[in-house]
């Protein structure tokens, strides 16, 4: 309660005319890290003042972005296993206010789904025929491709509420919910699109393109297809050829890619505040 109270008689003072005076109250306030918030968001809504809205806008935005840098650092050191906790993290930096529990609960109830379809007598194509009809039939996601580089495609939250996403999007969704059920579905980091491998067993440790059995689409609802195919599309768009555009990629990897098409779907938006931010998060995990 005391701690509440010292907030809110600092919020009082975000009017003081002497800028070194508002900096020594700035810095008090933000000593309180995220706990000011919600004070500071009740004192915005009930302002009519326009230095006090800016002012306590510009301490939320630094605010939040000081607690996203240190949960990225805390996913980094864990060796990001937890890629659904990745992109909730990226989503965050867009939706402060996202309930978490409402996310994974989405999650779960589509992993539900595709458990009940699942028996251990399935092959590898099998077990990817049942996760394309439960994600791409009956949940009917699938792929936006009218405006393929809005940001709206690249959060979990608007992915699960539209249906609609990237490839990263999309085939990030497909390795949570393929990895939560035990099947082995890794990211691919192909250049220019997102793809997704299945490996001769989940766990392996490093694996490479050897353990791959077949490659997946998930912009294609999922289609199947191999090596050679993705050989093509590295003539086409006459891309320097590399290992690592066949083998499996780190969720690290993925969730950096995220950032990085952010970015590109900032930059043409315009969004100076929203590239910077993102650029702090790709300097916690980097």
């Amino acid at each position: 309660m005391s701690e509440s109270l010292n907030i809110s008689a600092l919020i009082k003072l975000l009017d003081e005319p002497d800028e070194n005076t508002y900096q020594v109250i700035r810095q008090k306030i933000w000593t309180f890290g995220i706990e000011a918030l919600p004070p500071l968001e009740k004192a915005w809504e009930n302002s009519f003042n326009p230095l006090i809205q800016d002012r306590i806008q510009e301490i939320t935005r630094q605010l939040r972005r000081d607690n996203s840098y240190t949960d990225f650092v805390n996913w980094a050191r864990l060796g990001s296993p937890d890629l659904l906790k990745g992109f909730i993290l990226v989503t965050k930096t867009q939706y402060p206010d996202l309930i978490e529990t409402e996310i994974l609960a989405k999650v779960e109830q589509i992993r539900m789904d595709v458990w009940l379809e699942l028996h251990e007598n399935l092959t590898a194509l099998e077990n990817v025929k049942v996760l394309n009809h439960i994600l791409f039939g009956v949940h009917l996601f699938d792929g936006n491709k009218i405006n393929t580089t809005a940001p709206q495609n690249s959060y979990i939250n608007t992915l699960l509420e539209s249906h609609q996403g990237s490839p990263l999007s999309l085939g990030m969704l497909y390795v949570i919910i393929a990895q939560k059920l035990g099947l082995p579905v890794y990211g691919v980091n192909l250049p220019q699109h997102f793809i997704l491998a299945y490996l001769l067993d989940i766990g392996l440790p490093n694996p490479s393109e050897e353990d791959v059995l077949f490659y997946i689409n998930p912009f294609n609802k999922g289609a199947v297809f191999t090596r050679r195919e993705i050989e093509l599309f590295i003539r086409q768009m006459k891309i320097k050829p590399d290992r690592s555009f066949f083998a499996p990629c780190t969720h690290l990897d993925i969730i950096k890619r995220l950032i990085h098409n952010l970015i590109f779907s900032y930059d043409k938006l315009g969004y100076a505040d929203k590239i910077d931010d993102l650029e702090n998060l790709l300097s916690a995990i980097e």
